[in-house]
């Protein structure tokens, strides 16, 4: 599930929305009212339940091989996502839906872009489409998955590499042992 061109996209469990209305989100860094999307690159990085924890690791220009191996494994690949086990039942049920916005209208945000931002109420290009199986998805797309226990050691040893790297809503991982 990803855009076409000249698209955006947005993740969400909710199949009503008609509009994106700008808004501060709870946990903003930033006081401005936004509508958050997502380009092609990081459309992975939300194949998973709203509040699941993730950590996410990909091959970059300056990966070594030993933290490519490491953090990436030895099955090929140029990316990998962990959650915990405590998130599976929730990545087989959950009901995920993307809707396609115009690109025209969100600006790209950080360095690397990690997602775009539109500061005025967007309305979809059409009905939300569902997103399918979160397995599926990351298995046809080449993205290692792995279920941990723990992310934290995983996190520790992928923000210590060379690998590039994001963290969602770690806040909601089991917490630090």
């Amino acid at each position: 599930m990803r855009p076409g061109h000249g698209q955006v996209l947005h993740f969400s469990e909710d199949p009503s929305i008609t509009r994106f209305v700008p808004h501060v989100a709870r946990t903003a860094r930033q006081p401005q009212a936004r509508v958050w999307a997502v380009d092609v690159d990081c459309s992975p990085d939300y194949w998973f339940p709203r509040q699941c924890p993730r950590a996410m690791a990909w091959v970059t220009p300056s990966t070594t091989p030993q933290d490519r191996e490491r953090i990436i494994g030895a099955g090929g690949g140029d990316r990998v996502h962990a959650v915990e086990y405590g998130w599976l039942e929730a990545m087989r049920t959950v009901r995920l839906f993307a809707y396609r916005l115009p690109a025209s209208a969100f600006e790209p945000v950080g360095d690397p872009v990690h997602a775009h931002v539109a500061t005025v109420e967007v309305t979809p290009l059409g009905p939300p489409e569902p997103v399918g199986d979160l397995f599926d998805l990351h298995d046809q797309a080449g993205i290692r998955l792995l279920v941990l226990s723990d992310l934290w050691p995983f996190w520790d040893a992928v923000t210590t590499s060379s690998v590039g790297f994001s963290g969602i809503r770690l806040r909601n991982a089991r917490p630090r042992q």
